[in-house]
């Protein structure tokens, strides 16, 4: 019997999204005490199992080395998780494979992510929509994509044979690690393709654009003293509370040019008693940019307007009865550390790519709507590719990393459909020819040209 060509969700695809769903995978980065250990592993032997009956060969299943790990930009959790021996053990990616190895020009890569952020979500299904932990970001997507693989397949026999269709399923995108755990180290490996889709939450748009952002931590390390004698120590709570409302100010978008990333003031955090007076504490902020040299700039702005601020501080309690000591030694007290910086950002642009990607249904990211921040950062000015973040709901709409996560089958059946007429259009304009130079490689197998 030959394989359905309509690309909505089979009967067995809904089936395996809701085994998904039902698989807890909130990273070590993620998790909290109350929820379960994640099983990531389980999660890709379930996805590869799907995608071998479609006829997709696993290349490979594994987590990184920390060799692989440490190559590159690290965010400060990462690095620090990185000295319990198990916390890379925890989290696989899975690289699979449609058709024979190929050169780059005839390959198509799709990423997507198994894991999620923590907090637990019923899984229901109630025929028209999926809901649960991952049913948008990125679990739904993830078994959309395998059904929009099966049905280009169904329809053009050079899919698969003359173009190659390459799926990273990864671990590592959620909690802070941004992809440094399993994309980065694939696409560092070379397993990318002419296009690459990253499969997250776009309404079905194509977003050629994806920013970063750094993190300063600010931390006051002084004493704590007792509440009958607050003056005695050195207050964190005022002093970086005093600091967030400057810097909140200073760092407004509304004081930078036009387009410039909205900054997010966080993570203050200094005590939870009220009979002691705390004296360290942490501040954190979160700089998205889209331009790498916007970023160095916002860094620089940050530090200037950190001085500014303690100078402020030092001058307003400088005279007061309980925080003059804290006004004295705030400088010295106060320290800035980034928990990520220098981090790439992809501003994608090739109009063959972007034309193929419209024709299958792709609409364009409207550019007056921000963009956002996810893997597809680690493609950036890769030679001979076109990178582009592609798929169904919408982070906020469909409450990604909130209560009531969900996704409708109409519209995981709409993203297959797109998928499936990307890879046919991309195997009927782009498949190579045996004497292409380029392309030239051994012929496939008897077993591969029966697939």
């Amino acid at each position: 019997m030959s394989a359905p060509t309509g690309a909505a969700l089979t009967a067995g695809e809904r089936a395996l999204l809701l085994d998904l769903l039902r698989t807890p995978t909130a990273g070590p980065l993620e998790a909290g005490p109350d929820d379960p250990p994640a099983e990531l592993w389980a999660a890709g032997r379930r996805y590869a199992e799907a995608a071998r009956a479609l006829g997709l060969t696993v290349l490979r299943h594994a987590p990184p080395t920390e060799a692989e790990v440490r190559a590159g930009p690290l965010p400060a959790p990462v690095a620090a998780a990185l000295d319990d021996p198990a916390f890379l053990r925890q989290q696989p990616s899975l690289l699979l494979r449609l058709g024979p190895e190929l050169p780059r020009a005839a390959t198509v890569m799709c990423n997507v992510h198994l894991d999620t952020v923590a907090g637990a979500e019923p899984v229901t299904f109630d025929g028209h929509r999926f809901t649960g932990r991952g049913a948008v970001d990125a679990k739904g997507p993830a078994v959309a994509l395998l059904a929009g693989v099966r049905a280009a397949a169904a329809r053009e026999p050079a899919v698969g044979r003359e173009t190659a269709v390459l799926i990273q399923a990864v671990a590592g995108e959620e909690g802070g690690a941004l992809g440094t755990l399993g994309t980065r180290p694939l696409v560092a490996a070379g397993h990318v393709g002419r296009i690459n889709l990253f499969c997250e939450p776009t309404g079905g748009r194509l977003l050629t654009r994806v920013t970063a952002a750094a993190t300063a931590r600010i931390t006051v390390a002084g004493e704590d003293a007792v509440d009958d004698r607050p003056g005695g120590g050195h207050n964190a709570t005022v002093l970086l509370g005093f600091l967030a409302q400057h810097l909140a100010h200073a760092l407004d978008s509304g004081r930078r040019p036009p387009g410039a990333g909205a900054p997010c003031i966080a993570g203050l955090h200094t005590g939870h008693l009220h009979n002691r007076v705390h004296g360290r504490g942490t501040l954190l902020i979160n700089l998205p940019y889209r331009e790498a040299a916007e970023g160095a700039r916002l860094e620089r702005l940050l530090a200037d307007e950190l001085a500014h601020g303690l100078d402020a501080f030092r001058q307003r309690f400088a005279g007061t009865a309980e925080f003059a000591r804290t006004a004295r030694d705030a400088a010295a007290l106060t320290r800035l550390d980034w928990d990520k910086r220098g981090l790439p950002t992809l501003n994608a642009a090739d109009p063959w790519a972007e034309a193929l990607l419209a024709g299958a249904g792709a609409a364009p990211w409207p550019a007056d709507e921000p963009p956002f921040t996810c893997d597809a950062l680690w493609l950036a000015d890769h030679p001979d590719t076109f990178t582009a973040v592609l798929g169904p709901g919408s982070l906020d709409a469909n409450h990604a990393h909130a209560a009531g996560e969900f996704v409708t089958l109409a519209d995981l059946d709409a993203f297959a459909e797109t998928v499936a007429r990307a890879l046919v259009a991309f195997a009927r304009e782009r498949a190579p020819t045996r004497t292409d130079p380029e392309t030239t490689r051994t012929p496939p197998s008897p077993e591969e040209s029966l697939r």
